[in-house]
């Protein structure tokens, strides 16, 4: 199962998973993922993990194949927010923050939810979409 989540940052896609993923469910994610790119320079994701079981094959292939097509895109990347209190997810997170430098990646406890929140909804000075974001107010 995977299901959005709403967020006041339009730049982040928000996803709470659990169960047993299918390829479908996993295609709509990664759709979303492709519409935010087209509307924001910069996209951070959050995912709630501690309900996952596992990927049916076609999930896992399609994350896979997906994964590989974004490692030259990983600059359109900011910062991945995992909410879970599973210690192997934890890890994996920890992982794949070293290994992909271009992208922050934060695991989170379940009791700090609206930090995680908060956090992956950042950009860096400069790259926001409206100049008075980033402190700009006029001359």
């Amino acid at each position: 199962m995977l299901e959005f989540i709403t967020h006041s940052s339009p730049h982040v896609v928000a996803m709470k998973v659990g169960g047993v993923v299918t390829g479908r469910e996993l295609q709509r994610a990664i759709d979303a993922i492709e519409a935010a790119k087209r509307d924001h320079p910069r996209v951070s994701l959050l995912a709630e993990l501690d309900g996952l079981r596992w990927m049916t094959l076609t999930a896992l292939l399609k994350d896979v194949g997906y994964g590989l097509t974004q490692l030259g895109d990983l600059s359109r990347y900011h910062r991945a927010a995992v909410i879970t209190d599973k210690e192997w997810v934890k890890h994996i997170a920890h992982l794949e923050d070293r290994l992909f430098k271009a992208i922050e990646i934060r695991t989170f406890p379940h009791r700090e939810y609206a930090a995680a929140r908060e956090w992956v909804a950042e950009l860096p000075q400069g790259e926001h979409e409206s100049p008075e974001e980033d402190g700009y107010h006029g001359a």
